[in-house]
């Protein structure tokens, strides 16, 4: 491991405010911080073991007024593709995530402990390849909690808490600390800027144009310093900041006295959000823009929809359940996010809720199929990363079918019927979407040209045809289900097959790839019983062919 110290000796680099005596300097090399450099440590940290189709449960399933019988197929079709554990070491077994930001392939994570003390760490989360996410980079912080992070221009801006009264450099608890990365891994030998605040903790950071804005809370600020040395540009006190959002050129905060602001660049309010409730001492809440809306994460009340042009309330969105065993004070919205028409809540035991963004009134979908409680999350391009506290990030693809698919199939018709798709023999049935589906059978011809998860089995029986155009998810490596292909029978495949099961091949069948980028992802076995066929060219991405 490489090591760099926090606390210990600083200053190779030294800059004093003219405001203030909050201080920035690059430290040298030390013992605090340490960068993981085994790669075996980095790849057992990457688990597949629940992967695969995940189900949402909307609010009559959660009530029981529906059951499987009349379930309709639903839309979003989501995949786990994979959990990323907490980082562990001596004096720091407990880590838990805390937030998430998204550049292009990668995915920027911080950590910090729920134990009393200061210990956090970062990862640096590869996803270019959506059937093989990599862990890259690792840096463990033993004497900080990091409570945010964002990425920009070859620098991780992450923000915390230490105690101050062990450095004696600063007096104040909050600090940023600027970090130069590069093809996802910390680059130490370039050192780390910090700079300090007022407030018990920072708690959220943003890059804006040349400016890092970072909020802390207790007492603490709302600062804006230069992003290129994290020298002082401007600061407005606040009594318990938790959040900033910006939204071109304005900038949103929240805090938990009094409720939202909105400001111009120069820090000027303008427009608040008078919000009476109550959110908690010292926890996570954030708050994010859609369009012309905020969304604020409310504790026990869920997540407050608002106009962010006149202040009124809009619409709540409630937490959904309120699972046994869990206690209350963990059933709370902790974040928000949204992303194309999605709004996603992280509701800590309560889990992750799905709304549609639906101009000024947001419609709820329901909750997403994963264990463990979710205290952050974030969503852009094709992906949602769920911060599931000590259980790490869990890793879920949206599977949104591309533009030009959703142009190329636009002659057949949106699937809406059940979730337990039939087709009878003697039947062609075409159609385009995104889809969940409960189970597939085909006696006939079918046509799939999108999206589509499958929970259970999909059977192509005797002589049927089943064509497949964009992507296709079956099973989960904790359920596995199969794909079987009978006697005459025949899958087409043009787009990415992945099943958490075996692909059964029987006698007489035959499985087709179209075109030159088509591939299989089988978790299971390619099982060829008798004479079958497998025809064109694909990438068979674990070599079960």
């Amino acid at each position: 491991m490489r090591n760099l110290s926090l606390g210990a000796v600083l200053a190779l680099v030294f800059v004093a405010s003219c405001s203030d005596e909050t201080t920035v300097y690059r430290d040298q090399l030390e013992d605090d911080v340490a960068v993981e450099e085994n790669a075996t440590t980095l790849d057992n940290s990457i688990s597949f073991d629940d992967a695969g189709v995940l189900d949402i449960f909307d609010e009559q399933r959660l009530s029981g007024k529906s059951s499987k019988a009349d379930e309709q197929a639903g839309d979003y079709p989501l995949t786990l593709v994979a959990q990323i554990s907490a980082p562990s070491y001596t004096g720091a077994t407990n880590l838990g995530a805390t937030h998430i930001d998204i550049d292009g392939d990668y995915a920027y994570v911080s950590y910090n402990t729920v134990e009393d003390g200061y210990a956090g760490g970062l990862d640096i989360i590869n996803v270019s390849d959506p059937n093989n996410p990599r862990l890259t980079g690792r840096l463990y912080y033993t004497n900080a909690d990091m409570n945010a992070i964002a990425y920009d221009d070859g620098y991780i801006y992450a923000v915390g808490g230490f105690d101050s009264e062990k450095s004696t450099r600063s007096e104040f608890n909050s600090l940023v600390a600027k970090i130069a990365v590069s093809g996802g891994r910390f680059n130490l030998g370039a050192g780390i800027t910090y700079g300090f605040q007022e407030g018990f903790n920072a708690t959220d950071v943003k890059v804006s144009g040349d400016r890092v804005l970072v909020t802390s809370g207790g007492d603490g600020l709302l600062r804006a310093y230069n992003k290129s040395d994290l020298t002082i540009l401007d600061d407005v006190p606040y009594a318990d900041l938790r959040s900033v959002a910006l939204n071109n050129d304005k900038i949103a905060i929240l805090d938990a006295s009094t409720g939202v602001k909105i400001m111009n660049a120069d820090f000027g309010v303008t427009q608040e959000i008078n919000i009476s409730s109550d959110f908690g001492n010292f926890a996570k809440r954030t708050l994010d823009y859609t369009d012309d809306m905020i969304v604020v994460s409310e504790g026990s009340k869920g997540a407050g929809v608002y106009d962010a042009n006149s202040g009124s309330l809009l619409k709540y969105l409630p937490i959904l359940i309120n699972p046994e065993g869990v206690a209350e004070q963990n059933i709370v919205t902790n974040a928000v996010a949204s992303n194309e028409g999605v709004i996603l809540m992280a509701n800590g035991g309560a889990g992750l809720c799905l709304s549609e963004d639906q101009g000024t009134d947001p419609d709820l979908v329901g909750i997403i199929e994963l264990s463990g409680s979710i205290n952050y999350v974030a969503s852009k391009g094709d992906y949602i990363f769920a911060a599931s506290g000590k259980s790490g990030v869990q890793v879920i693809k949206l599977n949104r079918p591309s533009t030009s698919l959703v142009e190329e199939c636009s002659s057949s018709p949106t699937y809406s019927g059940s979730s337990s798709l039939t087709v009878n023999s003697g039947q062609d049935l075409a159609y385009r979407g995104s889809k969940r589906f409960n189970s597939i059978t085909n006696n006939g011809e079918l046509l799939l040209c999108g999206s589509w998860t499958v929970r259970n089995a999909v059977d192509i029986n005797s002589n049927a045809l089943m064509e497949m155009n964009g992507t296709l998810v079956v099973g989960r490596n904790n359920r596995r289900r199969d794909v079987t292909v009978d006697e005459g029978a025949t899958l087409r495949i043009e787009g990415n097959l992945i099943i958490y099961g075996d692909l059964i091949l029987n006698d007489g069948a035959t499985i087709e790839f179209l075109g030159g980028t088509s591939s299989a992802n089988i978790f299971g076995q390619v099982v060829r019983n008798g004479n079958t066929t497998v025809t064109g060219t694909f990438d068979d991405v674990r070599n079960k062919f």
